[in-house]
């Protein structure tokens, strides 16, 4: 898909936290320089750069004190968690939502009394709330924020699948601290049926909850060798209840894996139905686990199909085109100016090629 040129090739200069490894890959694609505080002793505040990626060089650390020399020149901050807030006052003298343009990004399905969870910014309407998904827009009570939906953008990996191994690939992130959430408590009943091999930050613990002998530990993979490595799984498994869209489900798809997944939040509306299976009846996730296992021919099809829609639905362009949209109502409209009928009423602008 293609975008002609609209005010969204203007470039900006944005304060932004390295907070999600995949999402801000995307992110600093854009034709946006990216401030990026670091610390010397690096942590949550101030880690630059990722070591695990390679980013444009647009994407630039900055300390606190550079941050300073600059903060007249900052067109807006993309604030991810709230004390991002404070900081940004802190090293910039200058107030997100009052005399700095802001947005804020949930990447979170929210926790707690769902679906009454207040978000931390409901009582403010000078900075609007990003959602990643149109299910977080949903269960998440925003109040007086307003609100957008900016669906994930992905780098696409290319066509890898050879699903040559007869197993099913799962990635999660600290599987055992997250126990129910990621579904690692269903890990065993699915290697019943179909062995496992789960990848991701922490599954190298996976034998502290799970323990069974068609259950193997992929372990935590450089992003490329992760990818080559699931593809030449029959199947990806996404075991997932309650979490945003996992990000490593849209790389499966883009990957040319066929999908099983739990019908939960919005992974219902996200994988279509000749992608794979999608459904809360464990037994239909069992069958679509041993159907995909045992006929590679409708495996290699299903996975076409999803690469073909998460390519559609998620291609770094349209997120890029987004963003740059937003950034430019935020700082053209001034603090919370953003206008979503307005924008609604356009229709999709274009994005120049990054140059």
């Amino acid at each position: 898909m293609t975008f002609p040129p609209a005010a969204t090739s203007v470039p900006r200069t944005v304060l932004h936290w390295h907070v999600h490894g995949s999402w801000s890959t995307a992110f600093v694609q854009g034709r946006h320089t990216c401030l990026l505080p670091v610390l010397p002793e690096g942590g949550p505040w101030g880690g630059g750069r990722p070591a695990a990626w390679d980013w444009p060089a647009r994407a630039l650390e900055a300390t606190p004190e550079q941050l300073r020399e600059r903060a007249d020149e900052i067109d807006a901050v993309v604030l991810q968690r709230p004390e991002e807030i404070e900081l940004t006052e802190r090293w910039t003298g200058r107030r997100p939502g009052v005399d700095l343009p802001a947005v804020f990004v949930e990447h979170n399905t929210p926790k707690g009394d769902v679906p009454t969870t207040r978000h931390p910014l409901a009582d403010r309407d000078d900075i609007p709330v990003v959602h990643v998904t149109h299910f977080n827009a949903l269960a998440w009570d925003t109040g007086r924020a307003p609100t957008r939906v900016i669906e994930h953008g992905v780098l696409d990996p290319g066509d890898r699948y050879t699903g040559e191994i007869g197993r099913a690939a799962v990635v999660v992130n600290e599987p055992v601290r997250r126990g129910r959430v990621t579904g690692t408590d269903l890990l065993a009943g699915f290697a019943d049926t179909v062995g496992l091999d789960v990848f991701g930050i922490g599954s190298e613990r996976l034998g502290e909850a799970v323990t069974h002998p068609d259950v193997a530990i992929g372990g935590d993979l450089p992003q490329d060798r992760l990818h080559t490595e699931m593809a030449r799984r029959r199947v990806y498994l996404h075991p997932v209840r309650w979490t945003s869209l996992g990000l490593s489900l849209i790389e499966a798809m883009m990957l040319g894996m066929p999908v099983v997944a739990l019908a939960t939040t919005e992974v219902a509306v996200d994988v279509p139905a000749d992608a794979g299976v999608v459904a809360t009846d464990l037994r239909v996730l069992h069958e679509g686990l041993r159907t995909f296992r045992d006929d590679p021919d409708l495996a290699r099809a299903a996975g076409a199909a999803g690469r073909a829609s998460a390519l559609a639905r998620h291609g770094v362009d349209r997120f890029l085109h987004d963003w740059g949209r937003l950034l430019t109502e935020v700082v053209e409209g001034g603090p919370g100016g953003v206008d979503e009928d307005a924008a609604l009423a356009r229709g999709p602008g274009r994005l120049q090629p990054a140059g």
